[in-house]
């Protein structure tokens, strides 16, 4: 059985004895209060006592188990008061209830006659108090008291339940960052304590993170002798300035591999004064790699500009040589041959007639050598022709010049390259013979030039003595550094390798148009 008692005022309460006055009217205290009685009188004496108190109640009254289910899941209750023993229901059955739904209410026993060990017993169980139902002066303060600790409990509840959450969230955040996060404390003499460890310990250093909190000094064991000094200076110049912490240094891992790692921290003081670090460890090998290639790079980038500016003054002397001592040489001879052939009379018709053949020799081979200077420095074949004419043109000079043979196995003259992708390949031609004539020693050389579809290919083949790995990598392998730049630059491919039997082998790739490439990529 229940029922619903409705508020009304109720004489000689504090509410009543304000009405029909001018003060302002009280305001009356919500309170939800379930009642587990089989008296409906008692029920009401009890309620009583709460409006007395100048509590707007709103309660239910049940007397069994399916009831008192029922009423907890309709409602939210501010409190429950049970009598101790009822003909179909107990007390300790309902405190028993309460506690399996998980209910923090606060659960008073309010009972006509109780005895002492059975009301320790119920306290040991759960019960908030006990009152006697003819001793109801406590009855007030006891609720009160009861509902402030329930308050205080779930706000504590709250509290760690929000605490719960946010440590959830840390770590689940700290599990996904790539690297280590951690909580340090740093001892006077220098000696470390982690107080978190996330689980990118693993990864990072190759053991778990309950082992470095159980021995920190294995990361500072880890640390190569040699950046130690920079991360202890760091630590105390934070320690003293409360300066952010960032430090660049190499640890050895357990497999004996060396890893570029950066510590970065930020000191905190604890209310107890006590000052913590935290922050980060990171895997920065891969950044370390890149950057001492970046200065490797451009190293090798200032040594060719510098091998460059030496190649165009030796150029520009050996052009100049060519012009004063042949060209220059060749003219001079004219000039002699034309003022001999002006002392000659015309009764010595035969040796005027060898003069002129051998000003007309001198004239043929100022031109040649005009001609090839030209070619060398700017051949216009290229421009007039294109690029396959003038590889064969140089091939032809190049033989001719130094002895060597140099076959043209292949030359596709289809091939239609744009201006600056045709001079680059043309140079890097040069370039190629001119490394075989200087190094390789050899007797032969192979050509071919063909396209294969988007992608020019030209290959240059000698039988010298081969080229060696550690040939690539030397300070001053200029030749080859320049055509690995020149074709890097044309966003092409290039490879050196040793012939199979015996010789080296060019063999470079690039886009037939520049221009398609550089609109694709944009």
């Amino acid at each position: 059985m229940s029922d619903t008692v409705t508020p009304v005022p109720v004489p000689g309460s504090s509410a009543s004895r304000l009405a029909g006055t001018d003060a302002a009217p009280m305001t009356a205290r919500p309170l939800n209060v379930l009642l587990i009685e089989d008296s409906e009188d008692d029920a009401l004496l009890l309620l009583h006592r709460f409006r007395a108190a100048g509590y707007q109640v709103w309660s239910q009254r049940v007397e069994d188990e399916r009831s008192l289910r029922e009423a907890l899941s309709s409602r939210t209750w501010d409190l429950v008061l049970s009598d101790h023993n009822m003909p179909r229901f107990s007390a300790m059955a309902a405190l028993s209830i309460l506690q399996k739904l998980e209910l923090d209410l606060p659960f008073i026993i309010v009972s006509g006659v109780i005895e002492e060990d059975i009301a320790v017993s119920a306290m040991r169980a759960g019960a908030h108090d006990y009152l006697s139902k003819g001793k109801l002066d406590r009855l007030i303060p006891a609720v009160e008291r009861e509902m402030r600790e329930a308050r205080n409990r779930a706000e504590r509840h709250s509290a760690l339940d929000a605490v719960r959450d946010s440590e959830a969230r840390f770590r689940a955040l700290a599990a996904n960052i790539p690297g280590m996060v951690f909580q340090l404390l740093r001892h006077e003499d220098g000696g470390w304590r982690f107080l978190f460890v996330s689980e990118g310990c693993l990864a990072l250093l190759g053991f778990k993170a309950g082992e470095l909190v159980a021995a920190p000094r294995r990361f500072l064991d880890m640390i190569l002798p040699d950046d130690m000094p920079e991360l202890d200076r760091a630590m105390h110049l934070s320690a003293h300035t409360h300066a952010t912490v960032n430090w660049d240094g190499r640890i050895r891992l357990p497999d004996e591999d060396i890893k570029w790692v950066n510590l970065r921290s930020s000191p905190r003081v604890l209310a107890s004064g006590v000052l913590i670090w935290e922050g980060i460890v990171s895997n920065i090998t891969q950044s370390k790699l890149t950057e001492r290639e970046l200065r490797q790079s451009r190293g090798q980038l200032a040594e060719l500009s510098s091998h460059l500016q030496i190649a165009k003054e030796e150029e520009r002397e050996r052009i100049a040589r060519d012009i004063h001592d042949e060209l220059g040489g060749l003219l001079v001879a004219l000039k002699f041959e034309v003022s001999l052939l002006a002392n000659k009379t015309a009764a010595d018709p035969d040796a005027i007639k060898a003069r002129s053949v051998s000003m007309g020799k001198l004239v043929d081979d100022a031109i040649t050598t005009v001609g090839r200077i030209a070619r060398e420095l700017r051949p216009g074949i290229l421009k007039e022709f294109g690029l396959a004419p003038a590889v064969e043109s140089h091939a032809e000079d190049f033989s001719a010049r130094t002895g060597l043979k140099c076959e043209l196995l292949c030359i596709d003259h289809d091939i239609d390259p744009d201006e600056e992708t045709a001079i680059a390949l043309f140079r890097v031609f040069q370039e190629a013979l001119t490394n075989v004539s200087k190094h390789a020693g050899a007797h032969t050389v192979e050509v071919r030039l063909t396209q294969e579809d988007d992608d020019i290919v030209l290959e240059v083949g000698d039988d010298g003595r081969g080229l060696a790995p550690e040939d690539l990598n030397k300070p001053k392998s200029f030749g080859l550094r320049g055509i690995r730049e020149r074709v890097v630059h044309l966003n092409g491919r290039f490879e050196a390798s040793s012939r199979e039997h015996g010789g080296t082998r060019l063999l470079l790739r690039v886009p037939a148009c520049r221009r398609t490439v550089l609109e694709f990529s944009r």
